[in-house]
This record gives structure tokens, sequence and C-alpha cells, in this order.
């Protein structure tokens, strides 16, 4: 398989994880909707570059988050408002082999001996391995999120940050 150099999250973006080659570099396997792809940058990296390419940075996405969502751990993020593609980690962004997750492409969740199966709308299954309401309670702050923003986009002026969730 073709390793890329570059890879912008894009609509048929599903989910990536990270991995090391042979050299003990961490590179990405990304998985669209009919496509899997290597890419030569870390998962951060690559969501660093996507944000970027609107002219935000990862940094400011994570704050962002934290700020609407309050104080959360493993927020998600949002990658592109203008294709609505918003993005959310199985584990702490930390670990190297989180797998971020785009949640417009998951169409069901399952348990599976102690862990969840996500479906995907292509029909591609994959288990993770964490608990099924875990997985389900990131999926649905990930959407959200996604909502949240998609909502800020269409009538700014009337968002209220909650007061109950501190400064």
């Amino acid at each position: 398989m073709f390793i890329q150099k570059e890879y912008i999250i894009n609509p048929h973006f599903m989910y990536m994880a990270g991995q090391y080659d042979r050299n003990a570099k961490l590179c990405t396997i990304v998985k669209e909707l009919n496509s899997t792809l290597i890419v030569d940058k870390s998962p951060l990296e690559i969501l660093n570059d996507s944000i970027r390419c609107i002219g935000f940075d990862l940094r400011g996405a994570m704050e962002t988050a934290k700020f609407l969502l309050g104080n959360k751990y493993m927020c998600p993020i949002m990658v592109n408002p203008i294709h609505r593609i918003c993005v959310f980690p199985d584990k702490s962004s930390k670990h190297n082999d989180a797998i971020w997750f785009n949640p417009i492409h998951i169409t069901r969740t399952l348990n599976s001996n102690q862990q969840a199966m996500v479906e995907f709308a292509n029909g591609l299954t994959i288990t993770v391995p964490m608990k099924l309401y875990s997985f389900n309670h990131k999926l649905q702050t990930a959407d959200q999120f996604r909502k949240m923003m998609l909502g800020l986009e269409q009538n700014p002026f009337s968002f209220k940050k909650d007061p109950r969730k501190g400064a």
C-alpha cells in the first residue's frame, strides 16, 4: 500500500488511528468510505493540518470545544464547519493509538463482549476496546457539539454560556 505524505480530512473521512511503521515512526491509518490510506503523519498532525486549511489551529479548536462544552475531558473537535466535520477520540489525544471518529458516518453501535462495536454507513464494522455506554456518551457529546457549532454559524448572536458550567 502506498504511503501518502499529506492528508486533509474531508467529508468521506470515517475514522483514523495512529500506528507505528517498521521504523518506529508514528503514522496514521485513515479509513474513508471507499478507501484505506496510510499517511506519513500522526493523527494530531493530520487534525492540525486539516483545521489550518480553514484558518484555525488544533489548539484553538480544542480550547473552543472546552469553552462551549465545559471543561470536559476528551472533547470533540470541529475540524471543518463548512463541511460539518466534527471528530472525537475514543481515548485521550495524548495516546498515539487513539481512534478519531467522524460521527456523521456512524449508523449504529452495539455491545460485543464488553466492547463497543461500531457500524458505519458503508457497512464496515469495527470493535473499539471500551464499554458501549462510554462510546455512546462520546458519540452523543460530539453530535451535540456539532449541532451547537452549526447553530452558532446560523445565528451567532443567540449563544449564551451556561453560568452553571463556570467561567
